[in-house]
């Protein structure tokens, strides 16, 4: 299973759960299971990040050679499929139009065109006025988890090592 990871994954790691300071082992598996095919991201997520000028942002820089994937034309292809199933929900305009342009859109396209599972802190929601990852993936038959999912499946362990 290939996991693609939403930009509130690296956020909320950073902000809340796993700190660069005080939880390298977090970011080291990341970096793993990208090198081993497991784990990827999408380019306009990394421009989302750089857009932060922060240390997720310098780590990016430093370390997220080839995580970010690049828009191919496999992804374009599935532009079509994302916005035909959107627009013929219940959402408000507004919301659609704010889907399009953000890289929620290109996440979803990139997982429907190579078969990823989406990893995001999101949770369904019934909600016109904003669309949910989830929701998205539930409606064109994708498959999504958390961050703690993702982990747990993989077996990820953050085990401290024996201080000398």
């Amino acid at each position: 299973m290939i996991y693609l990871l939403d930009a509130n994954v690296f956020i909320q790691a950073k902000n809340l759960h796993y700190g660069l300071d005080f939880c390298p082992a977090f970011w080291e598996w990341l970096l793993e299971n990208h090198a081993a095919g497991k784990v990827a991201s999408i380019d306009k997520v990394g421009d989302e990040i750089a857009a932060g000028g922060d240390e997720l942002t310098d780590w990016v820089r430093d370390h997220g050679d080839g995580m970010f994937l690049k828009t191919d034309a496999a992804v374009a292809a599935q532009f079509g499929a994302v916005s035909t199933w959107i627009t013929g929900q219940q959402y408000e305009p507004a919301a659609i139009n704010t889907f399009l342009q953000v890289a929620d859109f290109y996440l979803i396209a990139h997982a429907l065109a190579r078969g990823q599972t989406v990893v995001t802190h999101e949770v369904p929601a019934n909600s016109a006025k904003r669309i949910k990852i989830p929701n998205v993936c539930s409606g064109l038959n994708l498959r999504f988890t958390t961050p703690y999912e993702m982990l747990r499946r993989e077996q990820a362990k953050f085990v401290l090592g024996k201080k000398p």
